[in-house]
């Protein structure tokens, strides 16, 4: 189904981020100190009380989202994942064949553990007291995920472009606001549009790697080079080839945000919009990284305001007509899942 288009009298609502460094610093602060004080385990609480503070400073028309997730759940999905995992290693050290046995489980399971975490992510987020849902189903999540993954990664990331049309159409085409549905349905030819430049940038970083290759083999036969000179033209290998790989990366991500969300449609007439700028982007995540660096994480509250406040910012939906009737009518419908519903279903397992 073709979403329909909005109408020439949309009012563009952008989206508005009013927290502050300072105020997030407190909350940064507090929350390093326990998760250290607790060996980690206070993290679980500590995620909640971060989605809370930027949730609650996310604002569109004039209202704020909420986080109604609790720490406990978070704690219970992370120590099952974390149980595991060491599970896992144990038997691998001891029984190499439980060991695949228990990975090949694992591997089955991921479509399930991201299906369940997408559902539990927006069922503990609400807007205007109504809270977001997700309905996908496992075998969606396979396709989207596993065969996503596969095709992306066999072709070398030629064929990137589709997985991330089948992940971001799963997505977004299970996700309601009460009983009112998303429909998105991005073009492979301009999925495709932004995954040039990536794939450039890739091109370059394996184009340097393999110029530095080639002349440190050379040396190499040559006799000329002891062991560390060996070892640093090994990073002279991966370095640039993983720093344009990243590059590229972020480059990508913000072009298939353009894409997907300009291509969906809330409620059949809302569309969504996105007009994130590439360069931009990477300057704000490179800056914040230097700054985070050189002053050894204390400034870490201060660059994730600063990234947060760009992403909402430059995201907005096209509203027709007024989004006070969209949320009267949810609520009239008698389908809206409202903030004091507390059977809140499932654990976030972090994917």
């Amino acid at each position: 189904m073709q979403p329909a288009a909005t109408t020439s009298t949309a009012i563009l609502n952008r989206g508005e981020f009013r927290g502050n460094a300072k105020e997030y610093f407190g909350i940064w602060i507090v929350n390093i100190l326990l998760t250290i004080v607790t060996v980690g385990i206070y993290s679980a609480w500590a995620k909640v009380r971060r989605n809370r503070y930027f949730y609650g400073n996310t604002f569109f028309d004039g209202h704020s989202f909420d986080y109604h997730a609790k720490g406990l759940q978070i704690l219970i999905g992370r120590g099952i994942v974390i149980g595991y995992l060491a599970f896992y290693n144990i038997a691998l050290q001891f029984y190499p064949i439980a060991g695949i046995i228990l990975a090949l489980l694992m591997f089955a399971a991921l479509p399930w553990i991201v299906m369940r975490s997408l559902r539990f992510n927006a069922r503990v987020t609400s807007y205007r007291n109504i809270r977001f849902d997700f309905v996908g189903k496992v075998g969606g999540a396979f396709f989207a995920i596993i065969v996503g993954s596969l095709v992306a990664t066999l072709s070398l990331g030629l064929l990137a472009p589709f997985a991330s049309r089948w992940l971001y159409r799963y997505i977004l085409n299970n996700i309601r606001y009460g009983d009112r549905a998303l429909e998105s349905d991005p073009k492979v030819g301009a999925l495709y549009r932004v995954w040039i430049p990536a794939f450039v940038l890739v091109l370059i970083g394996v184009a340097i790697a393999g110029l530095v290759g080639l002349a440190s083999f050379s040396s190499v036969m040559d006799g000329s080079m002891d062991q560390v000179q060996i070892v640093m033209a090994i990073y002279g290998v991966m370095i640039p080839f993983f720093v344009f790989f990243a590059i590229g990366g972020i480059f990508y991500r913000v072009g298939v945000r353009n894409v997907v969300l300009n291509a969906t449609v809330f409620d059949g007439r809302h569309r969504l919009f996105s007009d994130m700028g590439r360069l931009r982007y990477f300057w704000i995540i490179l800056s914040n990284f230097l700054v985070s660096m050189i002053t050894f994480g204390l400034m870490r509250p201060w660059a994730a305001v600063r990234e947060q406040r760009y992403v909402v910012e430059h995201t907005g939906i096209l509203v027709d007509g007024e989004f006070s009737d969209v949320v009267a009518s949810i609520e009239k419908s008698g389908s809206a899942i409202t903030a004091e519903y507390l059977d809140l279903e499932g654990f976030d397992f972090g994917f």
